[in-house]
């Protein structure tokens, strides 16, 4: 019953969901009108605090991009992808290609979830390479799917910032170690259950009919990053960009200062996980040249991140200059208490992320009114915190924009893969409610 629902859905969302890039611009229109209808005399605020917010988040967007950039070019290391395509051999039912994917993905997506589009979209590809009974669409959706983990993982956004010493909110609430968040037995356990549910979910989605297998030959054109250079026609200069002590050496330094800084006492935060990524992949591409390679075509993915990211800027500067933030996270508060307070902050953060699908932009837009209400209620901070990011992660499932650099690399549209998610959004809603209420 449930796949024949989830065949029907996807249908309906395939004939009328827009582009991406055209869902941004609505929503910033949307967004326009309801602030100028709650502030008619005030225009002119409106369009500058727009203008003023659209590059207000250059600084978080390079370290976002420089996050997913870095996961994936890891993940284009010509072992990680062979092993993949070994691992791929396993799925020989449809029922395990899904599932494959989903776990493979999640995986992922707990460490990285740069490395993660990629992964999945390796996966995928290469599951539906062997399985012609899976149905591509959703072997895509499943990997998208773990989108929804990404808060409790080692890259979440919200988690990092809040152990970052400076960020903007450490005078009210201090420097929050990843041991009370992203660390904390609570995160473990919803991480846990939504991979449980969701799988059994997914196996349940399964089409019998309509199946739609990968055979878009154009995509295995993509090369594996190996630069197949002969040895005695290398000029000097060539020699530099590809011997392997350069990168290697490069690499090496990235990983004693990283583990330098965790022996000095330091905390998991962006900088460090960029850093992180960024040397291990050098060390595992070994040349330069070949981890240039791998970065450029990691690029052709993320420009639909980079264009659209300053429009969802905008449109949270909007919701923050009037007040329309204030008014959506008061109404919140209003008929919050302090046991229900993060299930309705969890709601909150999924309504917002529609319009701002940015775990740090929204914790700048959310974070400075939802934990000094928390604090008066004698909420933990950082289980307020957690709410946000777990509502985040949930409507990514309905909000397309994370989804943009899989599919470019799988060859999908976003309708191709949106019913599905529609439908597991519910589930993981109802679910993560349930287990912040009783949990946080």
């Amino acid at each position: 019953m449930l796949a024949g629902i989830a065949d029907r859905f996807s249908r309906v969302v395939q004939r009328y969901l827009p582009d991406a890039f055209v869902i941004a611009v609505l929503m910033t229109i949307l967004v326009f009108a309801i602030a100028l209808a709650m502030n008619p005399t005030e225009p002119g605020t409106i369009f500058s605090a727009w203008g003023d917010g659209f590059w207000a988040y250059l600084a978080f967007t390079m370290q976002m991009v420089l996050l997913l950039m870095t996961g994936m070019t890891l993940a284009a290391v010509p072992f990680v992808s062979r092993g993949l395509s070994s691992l791929a051999k396993l799925a020989n039912k449809p029922w395990k290609a899904y599932l494959l994917t989903f776990l493979v993905s999640a995986a992922a997506y707990y460490i990285n979830w740069g490395l993660a589009v990629v992964v999945g979209a390796i996966i995928a590809r290469e599951i539906g390479k062997r399985n012609k009974n899976a149905h591509f669409p959703l072997l895509v959706a499943c990997a998208y799917s773990a989108t929804v983990l990404f808060p409790g993982g080692i890259s979440s956004s919200i988690g990092l910032t809040i152990a970052t010493e400076g960020h903007f909110l450490e005078e009210v609430m201090g420097v929050i170690p990843t041991s009370e968040t992203l660390f904390h037995s609570s995160t473990i356990i919803i991480f846990i259950s939504l991979v449980v549910i969701m799988s059994i979910f997914i196996v349940l989605m399964s089409p019998k009919k309509n199946i739609i297998s990968y055979h878009s030959a154009d995509l295995d054109q993509r090369s594996e990053n190996e630069t197949a250079v002969a040895k005695d026609s290398l000029t000097p200069a060539l020699k530099l960009e590809y011997t392997p002590v350069l990168g290697m050496l490069i690499g090496a330094i990235g990983i004693v200062y990283t583990a330098i800084s965790f022996w000095g006492g330091r905390d998991l935060d962006l900088d460090i996980i960029n850093l992180f990524f960024l040397s291990l992949g050098l060390l595992l591409h070994r040349s330069l040249g070949q981890y240039a390679e791998a970065f450029m075509e990691a690029s052709k993915s993320i420009s639909p991140v980079v264009l659209q990211f300053p429009f969802y800027a905008g449109i949270i500067a909007v919701l923050s200059g009037s007040g329309l933030g204030q008014l959506i996270i008061d109404g919140m508060i209003s008929v919050a208490t302090p046991e229900t307070f993060n299930v309705f902050t969890y709601w909150v953060a999924g309504f917002v992320n529609i319009f701002a699908p940015s775990g740090g932009g929204q914790w700048a837009l959310q974070g400075p009114l939802q934990i000094p209400a928390a604090m008066e209620l004698g909420v933990d901070p950082s289980k307020t915190a957690m709410a946000v990011a777990w509502g985040d992660g949930w409507t990514n499932l309905i909000q397309p924009f994370w989804a943009l650099p899989i599919l470019s690399v799988v060859g999908l549209h976003i309708r191709d893969i949106m019913g599905y998610c529609i439908l597991l959004s519910a589930i993981v809603g109802i679910v993560t409610s349930i287990l912040i209420f009783f949990l946080y």
